[in-house]
Parts: structure tokens; sequence; C-alpha cells
């Protein structure tokens, strides 16, 4: 089993924090906030991680490296402009391979339990769902009683930045940037895409006042 971070985004809502530095190496509790993951996935023996990289790209393999020192493998997916979630898993797929694999967002942190990964079968895709949280009341998608996920429907779930994929979602795309919210929903029309309630911690750190709660949160965890 591989693993994707998408980190290769701008990270224009944490301005001023980004300006210097790029969001996936922003501190948290001591330590980058994607250093959270590649623990985690260590932890889980999913060691072969990609991670795709755009903005501040050299700061980032300066400080991560091979990823030895959280021991994991690094393989690097440069992308000279941002090519959005699907365009960026797209450009990574001869890294990532042919066979389904563990997606996470780079600007979440959470704590799921890694250890018994779901198996999609003919699914396209299987997505972790969280409550939803207050700056986005709304949700996402509907999750059934059967853990089918669709794209209407009550009542919603937040989308948790974390799933399963296919490669072959994004794999007959035409190269380039392009977005897989849309590719998901038409999945999910289609049938083929599962899902689960994740009710562990979870942060979309998505604002410099989030950044700041979550890491109030985790210090006081762990004192």
């Amino acid at each position: 089993m591989k693993a994707m971070i998408l980190a290769a985004g701008l990270g224009k809502r944490m301005r001023p924090l980004t300006d210097t530095c790029p969001k996936p190496l922003l501190p948290v509790a001591g330590k980058p906030l994607i250093v959270h993951h590649l623990e985690r996935l260590a932890a889980a023996g999913i060691v072969e991680v990609v991670i795709n990289i755009s903005y501040r790209a050299d700061q980032i393999i300066e400080a991560l490296g091979d990823g030895a020192a959280y021991g994991v493998s690094i393989e690097w997916s440069r992308e000279d402009r941002p090519l959005e979630t699907g365009g960026g898993i797209q450009k990574a797929l001869p890294m990532l391979g042919d066979t389904p694999f563990l997606l996470i967002n780079g600007d979440v942190w959470c704590a799921p339990d890694l250890a018994e990964l779901p198996t999609l079968g003919d699914d396209l895709a299987h997505l972790w769902l969280v409550d939803n949280p207050d700056h986005h009341p709304a949700g996402d998608f509907h999750l059934d009683t059967a853990g089918r996920v669709h794209p209407d429907g009550e009542p919603r779930l937040t989308f948790a930045g974390l799933s399963m994929i296919d490669p072959a979602l994004v794999a007959n795309e035409p190269p380039g940037a392009f977005a897989l919210a849309p590719l998901l929903r038409s999945a999910m029309i289609a049938g083929r895409v599962s899902g689960h309630h994740h009710h562990g911690p979870w942060v979309d750190v998505g604002t410099p006042e989030r950044l700041a709660k979550l890491d109030t949160r985790l210090r006081a965890m762990a004192e």
C-alpha cells in the first residue's frame, strides 16, 4: 500500500503565515503539520509515500529529505504550477502504480485507525466522512446506511480529506490541472463510491486561527 499526501497548494487562506513557509511545514505542537501524517503512516506500516509539491517546493524537500527520519520513503512529484487535486494525482500515477492508494490532504489533521484499511472491490473510491464543522455546516455528501456515498441526500457529512483511490478514477482524464470532486460525484452517481463515518479527532487546518487552536489542543494533550 502506498500513500499520497497533497502538498502543492499555495496556502492562500493561511496568509500571512504561508508568505515565507509552505503550509505543510507550518508547525503544530512542535513539528510540521505534514510530519504528523508521515509519523502516522509509518506507525501503520505504510512506508512508501508520494508527495506532490509546487509552491516553495525546495523548502519542503530540504525539510523532509527522503523521509528516512520519519520511518518512510518519500518520492517527490514536482508541479511547475499547481495542478489541483485531480491533476496532481494523475501526474503522480507513475510513482503510485496501478493499485489503490491512500490519499491524504496535507491541510488536515486527523487520527484515523489505519491498521485495517477498506478494500475497494469494484469501487473507485472510499471516503472518510466527518460531522460537519462550524465553518462548513452544509457538508459535502450523503452516506447511506449501506455505506454508499451520494452527492445528494440527507443527512450530510463533510469529506475529511482522507480517502482510498483507485488510479482509474483519474487515469483517463486529459493531462493538466483538474479537480477531483467532479470525478468523485460522477463515480457516486454510478454507485462506485463507498465511505464510513469517522468519529475520531479531525481538524481542517484552513486558517491561522484553526492552526493556533489545534496547536494549543495538542500541546495540552501532551502535558
